[in-house]
């Protein structure tokens, strides 16, 4: 068995999913810190419409396929999870920042 090591860390960026083609695209990061999480509500926003549509999808038979739909749910709540934790740490980081003595 061989054990390769890592490369160099890869910056980690924002993914969009296309509506044509519901793949994964990069996008790169151009704007300021607001642009920044508006994206990342929106993806949040985006996957959990998308686990909506696969139930509703499941629910009236349109889609016989329940792996995928429950693919798409946990795919959704683990974004929602992610999002939360990182809100979490901004507002620990800040709450931190406003008990320093100046």
């Amino acid at each position: 068995m061989n054990i390769n090591g890592f490369s160099s860390p890869t910056p980690v960026l924002p993914l969009t999913q296309t509506k044509e083609t519901g793949a994964t695209a990069d996008k790169s990061f151009n704007g300021d810190f607001g642009s920044l999480v508006k994206g990342a509500v929106e993806s949040i926003d985006g996957t959990q419409k998308g686990a909506e549509q696969e139930i509703a999808k499941a629910v009236t038979g349109e889609s016989p396929d329940l792996h995928k739909t429950i693919i798409s749910l946990q795919s959704a709540d683990l974004k929602f999870q992610l999002g939360l934790q990182v809100r979490n740490k901004l507002i620990g980081a800040y709450e931190e920042i406003m008990r320093m003595q100046v």
